[in-house]
């Protein structure tokens, strides 16, 4: 995977690929606000790896999403936290010269505050891990 390998994904097109018939559950949603995903709510069935901690925890991400082919990492706006840990793991991808299966590491373009916005579900759990429900 090389570095230039991110793209964007729209908050339409990341709903209809977890909608069936596409919905192969191949796809992770990393989230990397901070405190913010506690009182905001979040994207049903999220991965939480807030980005003060990101680094710290990176090894941990490949095991949880080590069965996925599509990564979407997003904060609020996705303009500098989503990218910049976006950016941060397909390097650690390319330090272990393994892509562990994954084939597209995205960003949600305008964040969650976007897809909230735009009418997408959001959940408002309090389940570590996020069991998926939405409100």
């Amino acid at each position: 995977m090389s570095r230039s390998s991110i793209s964007y994904i729209t908050g339409s097109q990341l709903l209809s690929l977890r909608t069936p018939p596409l919905n192969k559950n191949n796809i992770a949603i990393i989230d990397v606000r901070d405190d913010e995903r506690s009182y905001d709510g979040h994207i049903a069935g999220s991965l939480h790896y807030a980005s003060s901690t990101f680094t710290d925890n990176i090894s941990n991400l490949l095991r949880h999403v080590n069965d996925k082919d599509t990564l979407v990492f997003h904060c609020a706006l996705s303009q500098v936290r989503g990218p910049k840990c976006a950016r941060r793991f397909a390097n650690y991808l390319e330090e272990l010269k393994d892509n562990a299966g994954i084939k597209n590491i995205m960003v949600l373009e305008r964040g969650f505050n976007g897809w909230e916005a735009s009418g997408q579900p959001v959940c408002r759990c309090t389940d570590v891990p996020c069991k998926g429900h939405t409100a």
